[in-house]
């Protein structure tokens, strides 16, 4: 069997990290087996979908390393649907409804007071050819439930109504379909809802895992059920926990909470996202790891908990700066290039400041800081700025080697007796304006000795 997943967003807002998870859960498991990944978009809400989210996320998903083998959309293959609705239909499991919301409501507040499940009556079952008949000509349009089976052929046997799945992240689950609604699979303008669109494109792609939110256990005993009505051999489900705030608030794309672009336009790197999105909430540490080859080699869905994760922020730059810290300059050249970082200076540059980068884009402030000098001079004491003046007269003379810093703050030493921070202090303030930043014996053969010296204060 070929492994097939899928990752089926509605385009309806732009995808946050949850979904990445989602995502980057299905990839990695298709890389580990050799297999496909297809998006879908489930865009059966016409009035809300839209092809700019669509396009956001194909983009989100490539800025992450995914690459989808096949994208299809919902909203082009209406007539699969419309085929699976009339067999449905013809067995008898597909039903016409005529409540309104109002009518509906009343009846489950009925159900509690008499200590009933608030769950359909299956009241459309009973009705007559007459009743039928005055709700059209009232011009009301049904809707269509799914008859929830009872899988009990034996008559002698009490009746069952458990559906059970071997979870590929959770394990043994059992979902009671005798505690829910028959579902609505169309609505009264013929509009459809999730379930039944995603069932059926399961089957007709050829679905072998269907790994997602374990907000979706529930719905998953009632598609269970919908796969065996249309003579169909369910797929593996697995269903991972949820990333939340870190205030234990749920993600919303409508909302863009955490969403993959603000996370992009804050110059965190896709590894840093991807790393944090797989790892948080399993039994794994959470490590940068440089590439999805290397993150499929930590990806286990067993691994992961059963309660939901919350998703901080602080720990992405914790990860971009491992990244940072590691990257190389091959794999920096083009997006420094772009930042107007170039030339033979670039290469050690980049080598020397990496180590103090939380994103990628501060590398600009150093570079200015490199080739124009402290953006915002120091104010030094008179003893400093005396000291300074007689260690800017022993600066060597070129050519400069790696060794240039180690000679000339030997020379202020012996000449001052200053040593340790009252020397390297003030020494770094006069040429970066910082307290803080890459090694200076790195930064001084790159500022050269005409450069240096246009630091004097």
């Amino acid at each position: 069997m070929t492994v097939t997943v899928r990752f089926a967003p509605s385009p309806t807002g732009r995808i946050h990290i949850g979904n990445a998870r989602t995502a980057l859960f299905n990839w990695l498991f298709a890389m580990n087996n050799k297999g496909r990944f297809i998006q879908r978009f489930d865009d059966t809400d016409i009035a809300r979908s839209k092809q700019e989210y669509a396009d956001s996320i194909l983009y989100d998903l490539h800025w992450l390393g995914i690459f989808p083998d096949v994208t299809e959309y919902q909203s082009r293959r209406f007539e699969i649907y419309d085929a699976a609705v009339e067999r449905l239909k013809a067995a008898r499991v597909l039903y016409a409804c005529y409540e309104t919301p109002e009518e509906l409501d009343l009846r489950r507040k009925v159900r509690r007071t008499r200590g009933l499940p608030p769950v359909y009556g299956r009241e459309a079952l009973t009705l007559t050819p007459e009743q039928v008949a005055e709700y059209q000509s009232d011009g009301r349009k049904p809707h269509w439930r799914f008859l929830l089976p009872n899988f009990t052929s034996d008559p002698l046997q009490p009746e069952r109504t458990e559906v059970h799945w071997n979870d590929l992240v959770r394990g043994e689950e059992t979902v009671d379909l005798a505690s829910l609604s028959d579902p609505v699979l169309v609505r009264e303008d013929g509009t459809y809802l999730y379930t039944l669109p995603s069932v059926v494109d399961d089957i007709e792609m050829g679905i072998s895992h269907v790994i997602r939110g374990d907000d979706h256990v529930t719905n998953t005993g009632v598609q269970i059920a919908i796969f065996k009505a249309l003579g169909a051999e369910p797929p593996v489900f697995g269903h991972h926990n949820l990333l939340t705030t870190v205030s234990g608030e749920g993600l919303s794309k409508r909302t863009g909470a955490l969403s993959i672009e603000s996370l992009r336009e804050n110059g965190i790197e896709p590894m840093a996202v991807a790393s944090l999105a797989v790892l948080v909430g399993t039994s794994e540490n959470v490590t940068a790891a440089h590439d999805l080859n290397e993150l499929a080699g930590h990806f286990d869905p067993a691994a992961t908990s059963k309660s939901a994760s919350k998703f901080d922020p602080d720990e992405l730059f914790v990860l971009n700066r491992t990244l940072m810290h590691h990257m190389s300059f091959e794999e920096a050249r083009d997006r420094l290039t772009v930042l107007g970082i170039s030339g033979d200076k670039a290469e050690p540059f980049w080598l020397a400041v990496r180590g103090n980068l939380d994103r990628l884009s501060d590398a600009v402030a150093w570079w200015r800081i490199l080739n124009e000098g402290p953006q915002e001079p120091a104010d030094f004491s008179g003893e400093d700025r005396d000291f300074l003046n007689q260690a800017f007269e022993l600066l060597p003379e070129e050519p400069w080697n790696g060794t240039v810093w180690k000679d000339w703050t030997g020379k202020i030493r012996e000449a001052t007796g200053r040593k340790g921070k009252p020397l390297f202090m003030p020494l770094r303030l006069a040429l970066t304006g910082l307290t803080s930043g890459p090694e200076l014996s790195d930064l001084l053969p790159l500022m050269g000795r005409e450069g240096t010296l246009a630091r004097r204060p």
